[in-house]
């Protein structure tokens, strides 16, 4: 009996897939070009998965196309990390000072649980912290119930950690130990400002955890490097 082929659907994600390891391995290098001839001959396949599944990795900040050049693989730049960040910081802040005035407390409650999870999780669990701190974050912001500025950040959020893996790929998959403790207390003094109301009090904490974060990450990439 004939192995069934995959749809074309299916090629272009078995394809994107490839890619995307190759690039968290670092076989594909920031900056360099993909080259549809070339990336088709490598994987055995047409070139039109290949040009659909860059297209794909476009969305999550992997690739970029460059007019009349091409894709090659995103290169970002520690100053790009302190940007991404900074612009992170402000409209969380802002997010977090709205939410103050609509959270429930019922979302509390589940912001409770989110912590209690992350504060239990050993130091081998990083891919899921990472995970449920992201859960915390969109939580957050999308009860400030501000359209705009939740897209914006939605968007932020599906690429940056793509890009910075992609980058920086051994720091961005370990933990930073010392910011163990620290995330837990930037956490709750998060919380604590929203179960109160205090809108002014929960921007400060998210900035100053937002904040708080990136000096360490570039600290330890700075290392890395």
């Amino acid at each position: 009996m004939l192995e069934e082929l995959p749809s074309h659907r299916q090629l272009r994600k078995l394809v994107a897939d490839q890619i995307r390891t190759a690039i968290f391995e670092g076989r594909f290098k920031p900056g360099e070009w993909l080259r549809q001839e070339r990336v088709a001959q490598e994987l055995g396949v047409s070139q039109m998965p290949v040009r659909e599944a860059l297209k794909e990795l476009a969305s999550e900040g992997l690739i970029e196309h460059v007019p009349y050049r091409g894709a090659r693989v995103v290169a970002l730049s520690l100053e790009d990390i302190e940007d991404l960040y900074e612009h992170r910081a402000f409209l969380e802040s802002r997010a977090a000072e709205l939410a103050a005035k609509n959270i429930t407390a019922g979302e509390i409650a589940e912001l409770k649980v989110m912590l209690a999870e992350m504060e239990s999780l050993p130091p081998e669990g990083i891919a899921q912290y990472r995970k449920v701190n992201r859960n915390f974050h969109e939580k957050i912001f999308h009860i400030s119930q501000r359209e705009y500025m939740i897209r914006t950040l939605v968007q932020m959020w599906e690429a940056f950690p793509t890009m910075l893996i992609g980058n920086f790929a051994i720091t961005a998959e370990q933990p930073l130990p010392e910011r163990d403790l620290q995330d837990q207390l930037e956490h709750r003094e998060i919380v604590m400002a929203l179960e109160s109301h205090d809108g002014k009090r929960a921007g400060i904490a998210m900035k100053t955890h937002i904040l708080s974060a990136v000096h360490n990450l570039i600290k330890s990439l700075k290392v890395t490097q």
